[in-house]
Order: structure tokens, then sequence, then C-alpha cells
């Protein structure tokens, strides 16, 4: 497998300021208009400039592209599976879940001009920041990898696990992904956060149905 971009070039985080575009942001270390991918949720783009960020911690987010067509999107998910597969009450927004933001993610590039035959991935987050029983960031990273195998798009990078989160700059028109550790300080706003959207679950029914994939 080949090595991460991210492992040779560390995220440049700092000097960024409003575009005024779309809720898009300017970063000038990179040059590129910075969209923020926020958990249960993904984006698409075939924009040269664009560049796609998120923070990681137990969750994890999916890089997949397209190098021909040079169109590609990142989601960021909680937890693995689908609505009711690892919970008993089978509750919680859908696309906080691993099957239907992975889905609904390739579904949309598909859609933007990607070609299924081509699809190439990059897994970045997983980490062990929230303290349970059950490691989600682990449960979530085996969840991805088996997912991308069985739907038959190609893993070419990965960066799964530790105990820390990161940042991830994900370039979709071009497959480079960048990550960033952060620090300590970070991880209890990281956990909490996602402390509270895994509590939330429990209160907020489930949005439609799963669709799968047509062969």
């Amino acid at each position: 497998m080949a090595p991460l971009d991210s492992m040779a070039a560390p995220v440049r985080a700092d000097n960024t300021t409003r575009d005024g575009r779309k809720g898009g942001f300017v970063t000038t270390g990179y040059a590129a208009k910075s969209l923020n991918v926020i958990l249960g949720h993904h984006r698409v783009s075939s924009d040269p400039n664009a560049m796609l960020v998120t923070t990681l911690g137990s969750c994890v987010a999916a890089c997949i592209f397209d190098p021909v067509t040079r169109v590609g999107g990142m989601n960021h998910f909680l937890l693995p599976g689908v609505p009711g597969e690892h919970d008993d009450t089978a509750l919680g927004p859908a696309t906080r879940y691993g099957a239907v933001a992975m889905e609904r993610l390739i579904n949309d590039i598909l859609k933007s001009g990607g070609r299924r035959e081509c699809l190439e991935a990059k897994l970045f987050g997983g980490a062990r920041v929230i303290e349970s029983s059950l490691d989600v960031g682990a449960t979530n990273a085996m969840f991805a990898i088996d997912y991308l195998r069985r739907e038959g798009v190609t893993l070419v990078g990965q960066d799964l696990g530790g105990i820390l989160p990161r940042r991830v700059n994900f370039f979709p028109a071009t497959g480079r992904a960048f990550r960033r550790l952060l620090q300590r300080d970070s991880m209890t706003a990281t956990a909490n956060r996602e402390m509270r959207f895994m509590n939330r679950l429990n209160r907020v029914k489930v949005e439609g149905k799963v669709e799968l994939f047509d062969d």
C-alpha cells in the first residue's frame, strides 16, 4: 500500500480566513478553499481549489476519489454498520452510521461523474478517545476497511487507531490527503463532542431508509 501524503507533510491549519462563499474558507498555507465536513455529513467536489477538512477522534472519515475524472469527497461518521445493528433502540440520525455515510458519499461521487471501477480511498481516524467497554474507534476502522473490500473500492492509504485525535485535509480533485495528530489537550473537547452525539442517538429517530447499491 502506498504511503499517505500525510506522512511526508504535516497539516498547516493556521492563517485561515473566510472567503464569504458558501461557508468556505481560504487557507493561505495551502492557497485553497477549505470546506468543513462535520459529523454526520459529507461533501463532494471536483474543484481543484477545494480542500475538505475535518477533525476526528473515534470517528472515521473516508476520503474517496476517482483519479481519472478527478472528483472525490469525504464523509465523517460516528458508528459502524447501519442503524439498529449495534444497539437495541435502532435510533439515530442515519448519516452518522457508517453504512449510510459510505453509501451516500459514493453515490454522490458517481452522480458527479466518478466511475465506480476507478474509485480509490484513504481512511483516517478511529482513535480511542472515548472510554467505554467498546473500542468505538477500532470498530469504526474495521468496519470501514471491510466495507471498502466488500464494495470493491481500492484502499490506497490509511491512518487509523492510536489515542490522539486527528485533523485531516483532503483535496478531492487530486486525492492528496494530509493529517496532523492533535495534542492531548484537544482530546477532551473531541471526546466530549462525540459523546454528546452518541447520547443524542437515543433521542432522535433515524432519517429514512438505507438504500443498497445496484450491481
